[in-house]
């Protein structure tokens, strides 16, 4: 569906009798928020936009400033392919302004935006292609547990995997809503899956992340199964990544390829992952930005926690793959899909062209398996590791003022906010690991 005008738009709606309009937009931890709206309000949609109340949404504003306005990015607009029984339902993801048509400074959409403006202005163009893992599980008396659907482990087929008709609703879902899906895949965990889209650029990959997401959840529901994103439920097995290749495009193509520079990358994606690893642990606070994402990076269990760049090597924080010319690209490996994509991504960015500009040296590659490197080794090697806790990663994003910069001091002050709140939840809570250790020898 090739929608890139209001006047498409009201084609499209007349052309598949749409009846309903979700106007979609995120808020800071990521979570999809919308309003419906019948169609015989498009018309102000899309020429004034929707007023909603913005102190109700978390990280936006205080009560006393409340007023927001929807503005919807026609070039989103979609007809969703369920429940159409009391008339087709389309959607489009928002941009979120104030009243005076100013865009809000603590609209994720925008913070990803202004760092590509910085990329444009620079010369390139960012893409992203992200790898999402999730889990699927079984509900009893309709509420969502962890006991998963199947037992099938990666790459294996029916009968150990249960879910493959599943994938595949999922994946004609998606390609109802212009996703170019590559693979789907059983994972290593029972119960856990991966589905794989194409590349395109950082505000698209975005948008989509946030749409598979929603679809994925959706049709589990519909199959009477709970889908999550949460990074790692399950004690004793892998968690869920969302794994993300990165490339800068110029006008001379991939700005990461150089057939001639050693491993045939370019000093520009040197520079990139040199800044990326300057920052990344501040930038982790907001890939990786719950408590329950520090249970998925520890060592063990294929987790990307040692701060280190490499070739094809899957124990990096930092892998190229080994594909050349325009397929040229960084894996950053850490991010899980419990982020804000749009927010993710711009603090990526940001690290990454401030590396080019100031020519930061990554470093030695290691290519070295670094799983099996003893302490002593890693530490000859100057391989450190990730925080291992958010109110860690937390208090190195508070610190990094290019971070802040990147973000906008609403954006950066309500993640720390937020973060250090989950974190005081989190540590005075009593767990059953406690009460089941101690209760009865103390």
């Amino acid at each position: 569906m090739n929608i890139h005008t209001k006047e498409d738009v009201i084609k499209a709606i007349e052309q598949y009798d749409v009846k309903f309009i979700r106007l979609q937009f995120s808020d800071i931890q990521g979570i999809v928020k919308d309003v419906e709206i019948p169609v015989t309000q498009i018309e102000k949609a899309l020429n004034e936009g929707i007023s909603f109340d913005g102190s109700s949404i978390e990280g936006f504003v205080r009560i006393d400033e409340s007023d927001m306005v929807l503005k919807p990015d026609v070039s989103t607009f979609a007809i969703l392919p369920w429940n159409q029984e009391k008339g087709v339902v389309a959607r489009m993801i928002c941009d979120v302004h104030l009243p005076n048509g100013e865009p809000f400074e603590g609209d994720p959409r925008y913070v990803l935006k202004k760092m590509l403006r910085e990329a444009k202005e620079m010369g390139y163009e960012f893409n992203v292609g992200p790898e999402l893992e999730f889990f699927m599980f079984k509900k009893e008396n309709g509420e969502a547990t962890t006991k998963p659907h199947d037992f099938g482990r990666y790459f294996e087929f029916a009968p150990a995997d249960l879910a493959e008709d599943i994938r595949r609703d999922i994946v004609l879902t998606l390609s109802d809503l212009n996703f170019d899906i590559e693979a789907s895949h059983h994972e290593v965990a029972f119960g856990q899956h991966e589905i794989d889209f194409k590349y395109s650029d950082a505000l698209t990959t975005a948008d989509n992340v946030m749409t598979f997401k929603y679809v994925t959840r959706t049709v589990a529901k519909l199959h009477g199964l709970h889908a999550t994103f949460m990074p790692k439920p399950i004690y004793g097995e892998n968690g869920s990544g969302m794994h993300v290749n990165l490339s800068l495009f110029g006008n001379d193509g991939n700005a990461f390829y150089n057939p001639n520079g050693d491993m045939e990358i370019s000093d520009v994606a040197r520079w990139f992952i040199g800044g990326v690893l300057r920052h990344i642990r501040g930038i982790t606070a907001v890939t990786n930005p719950i408590v329950n994402s520090y249970k998925r990076l520890v060592p063990g269990y294929e987790a990307p926690v040692y701060i280190s760049w490499s070739g094809a090597n899957r124990t990096s924080l930092i892998r190229i793959p080994a594909a050349r010319g325009n397929s040229t690209r960084l894996e950053l490996r850490n991010p899980d899909p419990s982020c804000n994509p749009y927010i993710a991504f711009a603090a990526i960015l940001g690290a990454g062209l401030e590396g080019i500009r100031e020519k930061i040296d990554p470093g030695e590659k290691v290519e070295s398996n670094i799983f099996e490197l003893s302490d002593q080794e890693r530490a000859r090697l100057n391989i450190d590791t990730l925080p291992s806790m958010i109110n860690e990663t937390a208090s190195h994003l508070e610190n990094d003022e290019l971070l802040r910069d990147v973000l906008g001091p609403h954006v950066h002050n309500n993640i720390l906010r937020i973060a250090k709140a989950e974190w005081e939840d989190y540590r005075i809570q009593v767990h059953d690991w406690e009460v089941n250790r101690y209760l009865n020898s103390i």
